[in-house]
């Protein structure tokens, strides 16, 4: 057994974990929890974060509308920064109704936003201001099923929203749920961890990633929502780490 001590709310705890070599799913060993990646990392990373009250509220909005709003305009190609400030513009303004035009929401969206000092401009403005106006307009009548897979899969019938998307707003709104939000820094973790065939692509096997990520989830006893939500903060931080220090080298290697 591995025993991993932790300080937490002004107390030393511990959680036993299974030895280094044995399996947590067919083929992946649970490693050591001071190893970054391995499945007893992120078992422990979790229980730290869960302990101490972390990755418990998603949520981006107050209603369905408001969490639709803010994972649409948000997703691939978007800064989080850059989508949560268009997010917030768009919910100042009181817009977030049925009825809403695209050009109302392209009107808001046009103007840059200040992010860290810098001016940014949001991009895709008229296509995610008509996936918009016309998600609002859907909303209307909508009442979510209680099944999460049936919400989501509900959700992606609805003009650009993509499972991925589907499954950040449910995700979001029930974080007990067993869905999945796959982008690169999932798929990254989980092609390291031997889950993910390298071959599979979420636009082509979305549904078995997803249950294959699930499985592991079960497998550490953590939700599939704490360790997500882990995971893509864990990544994005690492990320941003990777590319100042490939910047830091290339410019030694330019003023050398």
């Amino acid at each position: 057994m591995q025993t991993m001590y932790a300080f937490i709310a002004g107390e030393v705890r511990e959680l036993q974990l299974p030895p280094k070599d044995a399996e947590v799913l067919p083929g992946i060993q649970w490693g050591a929890f001071d190893e970054l990646m391995t499945p007893a990392y992120w078992r422990g990373q979790a229980w730290q974060h869960t302990e101490s009250g972390a990755f418990r509220d998603f949520r981006l909005g107050n209603t369905l509308n408001e969490e639709v709003a803010a994972c649409l305009l948000g997703g691939w190609g978007m800064p989080a920064e850059l989508a949560l400030a268009a997010f917030a513009r768009v919910r100042d303004s009181g817009l977030l109704l049925p009825g809403t035009t695209a050009s109302e929401i392209e009107s808001l969206l046009e103007e840059p936003f200040l992010i860290n000092g810098r001016h940014r401009k949001y991009r895709f403005i008229s296509q995610k201001s008509h996936y918009l106006s016309a998600c609002l307009e859907r909303l209307s009548d909508f009442v979510p099923p209680d099944c999460d897979i049936e919400f989501r899969d509900r959700l992606n019938d609805f003009p650009g929203i993509g499972l991925k998307t589907a499954s950040w707003i449910v995700r979001n709104l029930r974080p007990n749920s067993e869905v999945a939000i796959l982008d690169i820094h999932i798929l990254r973790v989980g092609e390291h961890l031997g889950l993910f065939p390298t071959t599979w692509q979420p636009a082509t096997h979305y549904r078995e990633l997803e249950s294959k990520f699930v499985a592991f989830a079960n497998a550490i006893d953590v939700s599939a929502a704490t360790l997500d939500g882990l995971m893509w903060d864990h990544m994005r931080r690492i990320s941003n780490i990777i590319r100042r220090i490939e910047v830091r080298s290339k410019l030694e290697v330019v003023l050398a």
